[in-house]
């Protein structure tokens, strides 16, 4: 954390300062749910699935609604779904009236392997409660309100970087 200290305090723009904790916290946040998910032998991003599927359970979802719900924008929902598929947490289905459509159910291992994290989901959130309840609602706050009005960016919508 130091260097972290070291580089925030040398930045005058409080906006700036801002926009680097919100990275630094990221990169802090997927660091414990990586070491968290790991004994599950998950990532977060599949994790991710497997709570957009369980939301919608006993119904499937198909593969582009779960890219649309995912957190992480770039993820890749087919690969991840095959490893889920892989572990016996999820089942595949083509659609009858569309063969390019293809639903994803969870399994009941899905559920259960869910159901083992729930129980210790406490542990993933100790960093969390350090703040008040007000004070995460605060944050949440903050956080939406950055979020608002701001339209998706597309990848293909990104300048692509200059070689020089």
């Amino acid at each position: 954390m130091k260097a972290e200290h070291a580089i925030l305090g040398q930045i005058i723009d409080p906006h700036l300062k801002a926009i680097i904790n919100v990275e630094l916290t990221n990169g802090w946040q997927c660091n414990i749910q990586d070491s968290f998910f790991k004994a599950y032998h998950l990532s977060h991003q599949q994790y991710n699935i497997l709570r957009i599927l369980r939301g919608q359970h006993p119904k499937g979802v198909s593969v582009n609604d779960i890219k649309r719900r995912m957190i992480d924008k770039m993820s890749n929902v087919s690969r991840l779904v095959e490893k889920l598929k892989q572990k016996n947490y999820v089942e595949r289905t083509e659609c009858e009236s569309d063969r390019r459509v293809v639903f994803v159910h969870l399994t009941e291992s899905g559920l259960t392997t869910l159901s083992e994290i729930d129980k210790t989901m406490e542990q993933n959130m100790a960093p969390f409660k350090r703040i008040t309840i007000e004070e995460a609602e605060e944050l949440s706050r903050i956080l939406e309100k950055l979020r608002e009005e701001t339209p998706e960016v597309e990848l293909e919508a990104c300048p692509k970087s200059q070689e020089q």
